[in-house]
């Protein structure tokens, strides 16, 4: 495996202020991130917007400002996206909305910023070829839910990842994900794919480099089909795989996910409205699920 670095892959484009607007809401959403694990370990009492504000050590206006511009609504109302009542009633609409997208082979009509998302898988003999001859770029950015680490090849986005550790670890992983590619870091590139995914409407379409066994790709392509704001329960989602007691074996595709957010695994919570884990962490999914409440409402 080579591992090189050109920051000048990519020249600057009109994608520049969809990115410093990404740099706004990545640090806003550190603030926001705070006053969920707040509300989480305090949940039964349900704390208000002041006890909540003096938590993240800011006064009640200002987190209230601050959570209008990320989430554009207020604390209390997206605090209501959370609750496990949204959650089970989202959870009986999805069922159909799920089946229909899946009956015409379509993604969701409503994607945010119209984004649409399509994959292909890599054959077995290219992931036993562990990347020989395939170009990864790879590169770090900001995102509404933070940091991210995104890599792509010719053929498209590989690999996205919120930043849960330091920025080598998070490429040994990537690299022992592909040990006989040669690796480029680009974050230039990066920012703009970032901005791209996350910064405004009519983007160009986001095609996705799948490696994982026929059943994940199943479940993945599936969950693609999950339009933001919806939510699916996994013995839903084991049935549009065609498996419906395939549960457990869903869960462990879900966990195998090296995609953050383009394969959506935030939006499959438990049958009881209960969220559930989270690869990158239980804060960010409920911010997920939020944010994307609030935009699709």
């Amino acid at each position: 495996m080579i591992l090189e670095r050109h920051d000048d892959l990519s020249k600057p484009t009109s994608a520049g202020g969809a990115e410093a607007d990404l740099h706004g809401r990545s640090r806003h959403y550190e603030v926001v991130a705070r006053a969920i694990g707040f509300i989480r370990a305090h949940a039964r009492r349900q704390p208000g917007l002041d006890e909540i504000a003096a938590a993240v050590h800011l006064s009640p206006h200002h987190l209230q400002r601050v959570f209008a511009e990320w989430a554009g609504i207020s604390p209390k109302r997206f605090l209501q996206y959370l609750t496990k009542e949204y959650a089970r009633a989202r959870l009986r609409v999805s069922g159909d909305t799920l089946s229909v997208a899946l009956d015409a082979g379509l993604s969701g009509t409503g994607r945010l910023h119209d984004l649409m998302v399509g994959c292909e898988a890599m054959t077995p003999a290219e992931i036993r070829a562990g990347g020989f001859g395939i170009n990864v770029g790879h590169g770090f950015g900001p995102t509404p839910f933070g940091e991210a680490m995104v890599a792509w090849t010719p053929r498209g986005v590989c690999h996205f990842a919120f930043c849960t550790a330091d920025e080598p670890s998070m490429i040994a992983a990537l690299a022992a994900q592909w040990p006989r590619a040669q690796l480029a870091r680009a974050d230039a590139r990066a920012g703009q794919l970032l901005a791209q995914i996350f910064g405004g409407p009519r983007r160009a379409p986001i095609h996705l480099l799948l490696r994982g066994t026929n059943f994940q790709i199943k479940v993945w392509e599936a969950l693609i089909r999950v339009d933001i704001g919806e939510l699916v329960s996994y013995r839903q989602l084991a049935a549009a795989t065609g498996a419906p007691q395939a549960q457990r074996a869903v869960g462990s595709a879900l966990a195998a996910n090296t995609i953050a957010y383009l394969i959506p695994c935030h939006r499959v919570i438990r049958e009881g409205g209960e969220t559930g884990s989270y690869r990158w962490g239980a804060e960010r999914k409920l911010a997920l699920l939020g944010w994307e409440a609030a935009r699709s409402a």
